[in-house]
């Protein structure tokens, strides 16, 4: 079959190389228009438009998807399918185009963790188990019939970077499988349960939402440091002559009883920070001040001192 192939990411990419490794036909990619970022407004490339130049696929990056030069564009294509990771919401007007139809790869199994971050709030919400699942797009968002799935075990190791890894090999091999099904005709779809169960959510990520919450319990907040790492990253501030953020990527959690008051900051200044919670202590293993670089907590320690028994939740 003729592809048209959306997405803008790395985790797109996974996807996009697998199809044209095994011989798919890409007819066309659609990404994201190219933006300006950094100090000197540089103007850059999405990852799947760099994939598609260094492979001479075609590339179309639309402002406005209803507009009739686009449309045309994509019709004059003449795709049989359209395969949908990692990108923005369609409109009908252009999913409904393909005979075949057009399906999306999602990173949890639907229909728990619709929305923009199931990477991240799977693991932040401390499951030891997620997957991958392929469906047909339809008006409203991650709610369209399931065409196949495949799980993947998160283990206690694993971070958001990790498990994103995991999840983009194991959906690529999905995808494909998706396009051969769809193309012999052999699958049956089927609608998304939601019926007597309780679902998790995966909203955008907030800078707000990143902030750490010492006021939890210890392995909560390791989660929420794994679930964040290494992108966008968890954050705090260690001292209040910091103006700027901490960012955590790593840590590890005790559980003991204590009598310090939760928030508080102990370090012997030379190979630990931990901070005391509700039921044990976090120690901190990897992290970046503000205009520094990541490095683990004995070479920050090297070169940056912090006030021990001091309380930052009063910050």
């Amino acid at each position: 079959m003729d592809i048209v192939f959306m997405g803008t990411p790395q985790f797109a990419v996974g996807v996009l190389s697998k199809l044209i490794d095994d011989g798919y036909n890409v007819k066309a990619v659609i990404t994201a228009t190219d933006k300006p970022a950094g100090r000197g407004r540089k103007i850059l490339f999405s990852d799947v438009k760099k994939y598609a130049l260094e492979n001479n696929i075609a590339v179309l990056q639309p402002e406005k998807f209803k507009s009739d030069d686009f449309l045309n564009k994509l019709n004059a294509i003449n795709a049989d399918i359209f395969i949908v990771v990692a990108f923005r919401m369609l409109p009908k007007v252009v999913w409904e185009i393909p005979p075949m139809g057009t399906f999306n790869l999602h990173a949890s199994l639907l229909p728990d963790y619709r929305g923009a971050a199931p990477i991240n709030h799977a693991i932040i919400n401390g499951e030891t188990k997620t997957g991958v699942t392929t469906f047909f797009i339809n008006e409203d968002i991650d709610t369209g019939n399931i065409i196949m799935q495949s799980e993947c075990e998160i283990t206690p190791e694993d971070n958001a970077g990790s498990l994103h890894d995991k999840l983009m090999n194991i959906g690529a091999k999905l995808v494909t499988q998706t396009v051969d099904k769809i193309e012999s005709q052999n699958f049956e779809t089927k609608k998304q349960d939601v019926l007597n169960k309780k679902l998790n959510s995966a909203p955008k990520l907030s800078k707000e939402y990143c902030m750490i919450n010492w006021n939890d319990s210890a392995e909560n907040i390791v989660n929420h440091i794994r679930g964040l790492s290494p992108y966008p990253g968890a954050w705090t501030k260690l001292s209040d002559n910091d103006t700027k953020t901490c960012k955590i990527f790593s840590a590890s959690f005790l559980s003991d009883s204590h009598n310090k008051n939760i928030g508080t900051l102990l370090t012997d200044n030379k190979s630990y920070i931990k901070i005391a919670v509700k039921d044990g202590y976090v120690f901190l293993v990897d992290l970046q001040l503000a205009g520094k670089k990541r490095m683990n907590v004995q070479n920050l320690l090297n070169g940056y001192k912090l006030e021990n028994n001091f309380n930052i939740n009063n910050i």
